[in-house]
């Protein structure tokens, strides 16, 4: 079996790794490192929870380490991009750890956090900036950081960074960095358009794929409950009470309506919070906290910031409302029985949704085992899923779609969609 000191990294991360726990390299750790150690450029296709943060921040910590530089003002030696502001803190947090004995400098700089505190850390220069793309293209406008001097980028979660609108963010930024670098490109899914981006960001790169798309853990059981409309927030109040002591994570499809869902559940009884793009920085790690420390036991939240969520706790995740991309189903799960810890995975499906469901499944290649109703066809209401009181007019829980929220946005952002994810 592969170990961390056959890879080559050196002592001072072997004895961060045995600290934190770490005995064995996961498969995308145990392939990749070696070639990022090698120079080599890398593309790595994994899902969420297969270890790939390490995967890219030790051999990108041992190499900067070893050259024994010092990074001028405002400038990065090495670059990490991330879609969100939880993931980019998610893997700030392990930089930290695997950096804690080294020296190096690192810093976070994000959307909705002080502009003037991440100006002065730039100021000092740093040896690992991780970033969303929009603040950063913010701060290079600003004059606080330079690009030229970087020489390692990694771009994490890249599919996910395309969804939300990033590409032209990130065509700017690959203008101004060095022709002579090594790249680390992560993504959960090969898209046609993660395969340009490769084409454009990489060098003769070598491609490492574990844990193929569409493929969730073993340790993780899925259900699905065929409901009506007006019966769903009931039906998902039934389960969440069964299990009071479970850390249940619940997605809804767009912030307006996890924001409604939420308030929703406080109403009915239960300690629950949220997070999405609605959400100022404080607001969002206030709620990561209390929901790490067990304080409060639902985190509702949306496919952007629940992405980087990395919660080892987290034993139910509810889809109350299916995501638009398959893709997402299995992220959104795969919170959940993470470190082969074992996770439940319980989905909603309305008649208007079976179709969101068939794609999941398809992607898949497995059907989710119904907990009730009948798996109806697209548009069929079904069976035994009607409401409590047919006669009442409305129920009390938010509606699966907020037909309301496209145009809400539009009036309401003044921000291009890349920018105000970040």
């Amino acid at each position: 079996m592969t170990t961390f000191e056959a890879l080559g990294l050196p002592k001072t991360l072997l004895s961060a790794l045995d600290s934190l726990g770490h005995a064995t390299p996961t498969p995308i750790q145990a392939q990749a490192i070696p070639h990022v150690l090698a120079g080599r450029d890398v593309l790595g296709l994994a899902q969420t929870g297969t270890g790939k943060t390490a995967a890219f921040a030790l051999p990108l910590v041992t190499r900067l380490t070893a050259e024994r530089e010092a990074a001028a003002p405002r400038q990065v030696r090495a670059l990490i991009l991330a879609p969100t502001r939880e993931l980019a803190q998610q893997i700030a947090t392990n930089l930290r750890h695997f950096t804690s004995r080294t020296g190096l400098k690192t810093t976070t700089v994000v959307g909705g956090a002080s502009v003037g505190n991440q100006i002065k850390a730039l100021a000092r220069g740093l040896d690992v900036l991780v970033a969303t793309p929009g603040r950063l293209l913010d701060l290079i406008d600003r004059k606080a950081v330079s690009l030229g001097a970087t020489h390692y980028l990694v771009l994490d979660e890249a599919d996910q960074m395309l969804d939300l609108g990033f590409i032209h963010a990130l065509r700017r930024i690959a203008t101004l960095l060095p022709r002579e670098r090594q790249t680390l490109l992560f993504s959960a899914t090969m898209p046609k358009p993660i395969a340009d981006l490769a084409r454009t960001y990489l060098t003769d790169p070598v491609r490492i794929e574990v844990a193929p798309a569409g493929k969730a853990a073993d340790t993780i059981t899925q259900s699905v409950h065929f409901v009506s409309p007006a019966a769903k927030f009931d039906a998902l109040v039934a389960e969440l009470r069964s299990r009071p002591d479970a850390l249940s994570l619940v997605f809804g499809r767009t912030k307006h309506g996890a924001e409604k869902l939420m308030k929703a559940l406080v109403a009915a009884g239960f300690n629950a919070a949220s997070i999405h793009g609605n959400k100022s920085q404080g607001q969002r790690d206030r709620a990561l906290k209390a929901f790490r420390a067990g304080e409060t036991r639902i985190l509702v939240a949306t496919d952007v910031a629940a992405r980087g969520i990395d919660i080892p706790g987290v034993t139910h995740v509810y889809n109350y409302d299916l995501p638009q991309v398959p893709e997402n189903y299995v992220h959104r799960i795969g919170r959940t029985g993470r470190a082969e810890a074992e996770g439940e995975a319980i989905a909603f499906c309305t008649p208007e949704e079976v179709k969101l469901l068939l794609a999941i499944e398809r992607l898949m290649k497995r059907e989710v085992p119904t907990a009730s109703g009948t798996r109806p066809q697209a548009g069929q209401r079904p069976r035994g899923a009607t409401p409590a009181n047919p006669t009442a007019k409305r129920h009390t829980g938010p509606r699966s779609e907020d037909k309301d929220a496209p145009r809400r946005r539009r009036r309401f952002s003044k921000k291009p969609r890349a920018f105000a994810a970040a």
